[in-house]
């Protein structure tokens, strides 16, 4: 039995589900939904089946802003709803990266969604980056490295994971005392 196309309300909710997703990251995902060949959406007053010749041109005209109204309307009605939410999605990323990563990957991969950290929580992030530095050294080195290419190669993972150089050189000069700033 094959799987039934799914209205893109049913599919946005199947995605929301799943994880919390940005806004702009759920509109990228409905606009290919969208965009696919021989997608059968509901309501759309088309009787499926490739388009003929003359249907293409015109349909490619008019129907570039359809697409693209339709998705705005769904994701208003999904944040008026509570099922998309901005600050949930930060939260969640946020909760989910900052054992791992420094302040500026975060901020960036959060950039990448189209979302920006309030002052709150880039504060509160700002606080805890030593100590997580420090976790993560530990984690993956646990010691000092012996020479000075070993120290290099510390270095350029930590940054590599997005922690500051200030913090960096902290947590290597063993200065995991928990000042910040």
């Amino acid at each position: 039995m094959s799987p039934r196309p799914a209205s893109l309300k049913v599919r946005a909710l199947q995605w929301l589900a799943q994880r919390e997703h940005s806004r702009s990251e759920l509109r990228d995902k409905l606009l290919r939904l969208l965009a696919r060949p021989a997608v059968w959406v509901p309501g759309n007053g088309e009787g499926g089946g490739a388009p003929d010749d003359d249907d293409t041109a015109a349909g490619d005209a008019a129907g570039a802003a359809e697409p693209a109204a339709e998705v705005e309307t769904l994701l208003q009605w999904l944040e008026s709803r509570g099922y998309l939410s901005q600050d949930r999605f930060i939260e969640s990323r946020v909760h989910a990266r900052q054992s791992r990563f420094g302040n500026l990957r975060i901020e960036r991969e959060l950039q990448q969604h189209g979302v920006v950290l309030d002052a709150d929580t880039r504060q509160a992030l700002r606080r805890s980056e030593l100590q997580r530095a420090g976790e993560v050294w530990r984690k993956k080195y646990g010691a000092p490295a012996p020479d000075a290419a070993g120290r290099l190669r510390q270095m350029r993972f930590l940054a590599g994971r997005g922690f500051s150089a200030e913090v960096v050189r902290q947590v290597l000069n063993g200065a995991d005392d928990g000042s910040d700033d």
